[in-house]
């Protein structure tokens, strides 16, 4: 009769962490002029309809909305045009990253965001085909209005717990961008200095997203808060997990996170007025309409860009990723069974 070695104490132990923490390595460490290799320039008309004029790279450098030192990157709309109503909208950026990234932590080092009435900077990502390639906006907020909020657009069938361990507040749960006015499933930060004006007054801040196949979250630490160490120093290796509570929080218990998210683009944009910040402009205690705002007060978006210090791209360990005969519902378990399987085989006498 075959008898079984027992695993022990410390075996569980490697097994536990091995299948329930993930930790990451630095794969891209995007500083200054690398934002120039890292991403394009979309040229395009404006998904959302904004009073915008989204320039190429060669435009952008010639009228200074975008500029770089070894360890800055700035992005930031045209403060000196009048505009004809006839015409294009204000001058700006739309940038899109080169790669696309499916399980990643990213940390952006965030020193400045735009401000201003009629204002609509984001920070985001989205796969093709939207919305069925699914949306993760992680910075994102108009005219000024704070906080932030972390969202997730969607086709439909995704929606998240009423109840979750998440620092912010639950908006609404369902995901699918088709109703609700495209709301999405959002959380709303829980501090003022997660956005607009109270966050640059503060000196800006750090925001994190992770995506795995189990969860989305979404981080934020003011550049005067308790920042994790790793976060603030750049390290090579990042240990969500040991941060705390995420501000926003979204598990896959209702939603299939590989199947409703694929490979995303990373997009950085500021664009004025459209079908949010243009459709609150009158309760967000503004002077006039959005649209003659932007045409006419080019002096009032001199603080409208964004300054960042960097954007870090983690990729989880490869000793640590699925292998491809793990189903992706049951890969953790799957994986918990063949570790436990090495450390149990027969004895034979």
């Amino acid at each position: 009769m075959p008898c079984y070695a027992t695993p022990t104490p410390t075996t569980i132990l490697f097994i536990s962490l091995f299948v329930l923490g993930t930790s990451y390595h630095l794969e891209n460490d995007i500083t200054g002029r690398k934002f120039y290799e890292a991403f394009v320039f979309e040229n395009i008309p404006d998904p959302t309809h904004g009073r915008v004029d989204y320039v190429d790279k060669a435009t952008a450098i010639a009228h200074n909305l975008t500029f770089a030192t070894d360890d800055a990157f700035v992005l930031k709309s045209d403060d000196k045009e009048v505009l004809n109503p006839y015409g294009p909208g204000r001058k700006s950026v739309r940038l899109r990253s080169v790669e696309t990234h499916t399980n990643m932590l990213l940390v952006f080092d965030i020193r400045h965001m735009p401000q201003g009435c009629g204002t609509w900077p984001a920070v985001w990502t989205v796969g093709p085909n939207w919305p069925h390639g699914g949306e993760i906006d992680i910075v994102e907020g108009v005219n000024n209005q704070s906080p932030n909020s972390a969202v997730l657009h969607t086709a439909p069938g995704c929606t998240m717990p009423t109840r979750r361990n998440q620092l912010g507040t639950a908006i609404h749960s369902d995901c699918n961008a088709l109703v609700n006015w495209n709301s999405g499933c959002g959380v709303r930060f829980p501090t003022a200095g997660s956005y607009g004006p109270p966050f640059n007054n503060n000196g800006g801040g750090w925001y994190a997203m992770e995506r795995s196949s189990t969860h989305i979250k979404v981080w934020f630490w003011p550049s005067n808060g308790r920042v994790p160490s790793e976060v603030q120093s750049g390290s090579h290796r990042a240990d969500p997990d040991s941060w705390g509570p995420p501000t926003a929080y979204f598990p896959n218990t209702r939603c299939d996170i590989d199947r409703y998210f694929a490979a995303q683009f990373i997009v950085i944009n500021l664009t004025f007025c459209g079908d949010w910040a243009g459709n609150t402009y009158a309760q967000s205690r503004c002077p006039g309409t959005c649209v003659d705002y932007v045409n006419n007060n080019p002096d009032a978006f001199e603080n409208a860009y964004f300054h960042f210090a960097s954007l870090k791209i983690y990729k989880p360990h490869r000793h640590e990723t699925a292998t491809p005969a793990q189903s992706k519902s049951t890969g953790g378990l799957h994986l918990f069974k063949q570790l436990f399987q090495l450390t149990a085989q027969p004895l034979r006498k």
